[in-house]
């Protein structure tokens, strides 16, 4: 439909459409990448239980899974591997630009700004894009690009994410360790010590579980953007505005603040009824999606327990639990996944506010799956609105 048409089309004078807010409930495309089952509380990555992979792969492992459709060849998987090691370096000008961020900032905002630059000095940014009339041999040139560009920036988000946390605390920055996972290297440049195996394991599992949710707002943010024949770098920022809403990514943030201020399992019932009286929202709990409980918790759950028993734990995880279990009874809202990864990167000695930035360092796998898929078979994304405003009228004449 012509621009033009929309006001005709959709200008209020007749009966209103049925409106969707927030598109709830409506299927907008079809994707090959993830599925959610509210019903059965089930997530699959391309067809494989999320618990399964969690149990089973690595983060890059399961990365590669998401862009290519099938899990790795150990050949594949090892050169995989290696490619994300070579780009973890940061240089001069990606450190002058992360000392002049204001330190009183939002992690995101860092983020964002720095994924932005990546884009500005990408010599290839717009040869990544190619008409939708393109030969197979340059779409495949296209998403070959595309994959390059991602991991890329999967490897260097890690980095510029426990630079920024070392930075606020004063400290200098530690510089990747190449003979460490992804996940294993990030607990190094953060503390500046290899982990034990048990907790960098932990953590990972909250990289995978976080790695992608189908049409979740970030991703669908990603999706608009890439259906302008934009570039995956403004993409990837979109979407990094997006997840930084306390709706969406922030929650991992409110939740560990709510358990902090509680303190102690003998005060939640305290706490909770003044939350609950006050009509705010818990945040740690119910999901737009999940309905009987997010699927994701369970395995983050233990994964928390593991952390837990290693780092002295034991009196937030009463609060945790003992929150869980009055929530559930005055409300009947089950934690999603957002509530154990909050304690978890606490006790892993994570400050709050680079909860969500860790999000979007596991998150950019998902996004890239959607911009490349949204690629294969791209329709600009421009939905209608219904308009009720003012009806026609002219400007008045000057006197």
């Amino acid at each position: 439909m012509p621009e033009q048409a929309d006001g005709a089309a959709l200008d209020g004078r007749g009966a209103a459409p049925d409106i969707h807010k927030g598109l709830a409930d409506v299927v907008v495309d079809s994707t090959e990448i993830a599925a959610i089952d509210p019903a059965t509380q089930s997530l699959t990555y391309r067809g494989y239980p999320v618990e399964q992979l969690a149990r089973e792969c690595g983060f890059e492992e399961v990365a590669y899974l998401l862009w290519n459709g099938e899990l790795p060849e150990p050949a594949r998987l090892h050169r995989f591997i290696e490619r994300e090691r070579e780009h973890r370096r940061t240089d001069r000008p990606l450190d002058a630009l992360l000392a002049l961020m204001p330190r009183r900032c939002h992690p995101m905002d860092v983020l964002r700004t720095v994924v932005g630059y990546l884009g500005a000095r990408d010599p290839d940014e717009d040869a990544a894009m190619v008409d939708a009339g393109g030969s197979r041999d340059a779409e495949a040139l296209q998403e070959g690009r595309q994959q390059d560009e991602a991991l890329q920036l999967m490897a260097l988000m890690p980095t510029v994410v426990a630079a920024d946390m070392r930075r606020r605390r004063g400290l200098d920055p530690v510089e990747p360790d190449e003979r460490l996972g992804l996940a294993a290297n990030f607990l190094h440049m953060c503390h500046g010590a290899a982990p034990d195996p048990e907790p960098a394991r932990a953590f990972e599992t909250s990289l995978i579980l976080y790695a992608e949710h189908s049409f979740n707002a970030s991703a669908f943010a990603a999706r608009v953007i890439t259906s302008t024949q934009s570039d995956l770098y403004s993409a990837v920022t979109g979407a990094i505005g997006a997840l930084k809403g306390p709706l969406h990514g922030g929650a991992n943030e409110a939740s560990m603040r709510n358990l902090l201020e509680i303190g102690g399992p003998e005060r939640v019932g305290q706490w909770l009824r003044g939350e609950l009286d006050a009509h705010r929202k818990v945040m740690g709990f119910g999901h737009r999606v999940y309905k009987n409980g997010d699927s994701r918790v369970p395995t983050m759950r233990a994964a928390l327990g593991e952390i837990a028993e290693r780092r002295d734990g034991r009196r937030l995880l009463a609060v945790y639990d003992e929150l869980e279990r009055q929530m559930d009874d005055a409300t009947g809202l089950k934690p999603n996944v957002d509530y154990p990864v909050g304690l978890a990167y606490h006790l892993l000695g994570i400050d709050i506010e680079m909860f969500t930035p860790i999000f979007a360092m596991a998150r950019v796998a998902g996004w890239a799956a959607h911009i490349i898929e949204q690629r294969r078979s791209n329709h600009l994304i421009r939905p209608l609105a219904h308009y009720d405003g003012r009806s026609r009228r002219d400007v008045p004449s000057s006197a």
